[in-house]
């Protein structure tokens, strides 16, 4: 049936990227395409841009025709109207109805989705997460989002924006996560995170290989305390230890065949995935922790225009949003 499924355009806005492609039933990208985003010159430019990325991944695909538009953006969104409210990654972008614009410059219906949501979609139908029924993907990267599969069918929640893992509560009181709050996930287990810790450090007078790096990032921790650093070490492993207790909780709530870890700091592949999942196998509740699997995504870098693409796929078959 997948096969069946008529090409769809996918379209990803990132804070520092765009990406286009056309995706097929069998979940494959064709004429991919990648452009700066430039953010600075606001959504009437970028779109422009951005649409025509996309005409150009249409071009280059060799299709005759797209079905829909799926596209893919950090939120806040309303997925219903397709309107972009307020990504913080997009400053000024207010109230921008993405969707329509698309609809109008390609003629044909388009739907709108948060970018993580889109992802575990895409993991869930074509990645590490097909065959299931129940699965959670985090994508652990500049922040942290998520999005969940219950039964079969893609979560979006009451607003439409369900699936904000990043900001499970895992230290009350502690660092203030970029939603205002202290103690966030995101605010332990980000990229973002990892490199202000490093840095924070070495400006209190730590001493560390990190410090022939000129500001170090999260990659430059992990491969640090792989090297037996000891102040990258314990930067990873409250790292690791904030995410295995917060994939600890997710798990007792949801009790997921299979939880996927996607985004860029997942690179560091078994150095994050074993300890995380050391700890969700020793503090779930037992028949959870016998049920959920902890793996990593396979789609990589074009996640969310795959996901984007099913999304789309959903919108020509009539799947219920």
């Amino acid at each position: 049936m997948e096969h069946d499924l008529p090409p769809v355009l996918s379209l990803d806005i990132g804070g520092t990227k765009l990406a286009a492609g056309v995706v097929t039933g069998d979940g494959l990208i064709h004429g991919w395409q990648l452009a700066p985003t430039h953010r600075e010159e606001g959504p009437e430019r970028v779109l422009a841009r951005l649409f025509d990325l996309g005409r150009k991944a249409v071009a280059e695909a060799g299709v005759p025709e797209i079905a829909a538009v799926g596209i893919s953006c950090g939120g806040p969104l309303n997925a219903a109207t397709g309107v972009l409210e307020c990504p913080p990654h997009l400053p000024g972008w207010i109230d921008v109805p993405i969707g329509a614009l698309a609809t109008e410059a390609y003629g044909v219906p388009s739907a709108l989705e948060n970018d993580a949501t889109a992802a575990a979609l895409g993991e869930f139908r074509y990645g590490a997460g097909r065959g299931t029924s129940t699965m959670l993907y985090l994508t652990i990267s500049t922040g942290v989002g998520g999005g969940s599969i219950i039964g079969g069918r893609l979560h979006r929640g009451a607003a439409g924006n369900g699936g904000e893992l990043g900001h499970v509560m895992v230290r009350p009181g502690g660092r203030r996560c970029s939603c205002g709050r202290q103690g966030c996930l995101e605010a332990y287990a980000s990229g973002t995170s990892i490199a202000e810790r490093a840095r924070e450090a070495l400006a209190a007078g730590r001493t560390s290989s990190l410090s022939a790096v000129e500001n170090p990032t999260a990659e430059d921790v992990s491969r640090a305390a792989a090297a037996g650093d000891p102040l990258a070490a314990e930067i990873w492993d409250e790292t690791t230890g904030a995410l295995g207790s917060a994939l600890t909780d997710l798990v007792n709530a949801f009790e997921p065949e299979l939880v996927v870890l996607g985004g860029g700091v997942t690179r560091a592949g078994a150095r994050l995935l074993d300890p995380v999942a050391a700890a969700v196998a020793r503090d779930a509740m037992p028949p959870a922790a016998r049920s959920a699997r902890i793996e990593l995504a396979k789609l990589g870098a074009g996640v969310c225009v795959v996901g984007a693409g099913a999304v789309a796929h959903d919108l020509v078959t009539g799947v219920p949003r």
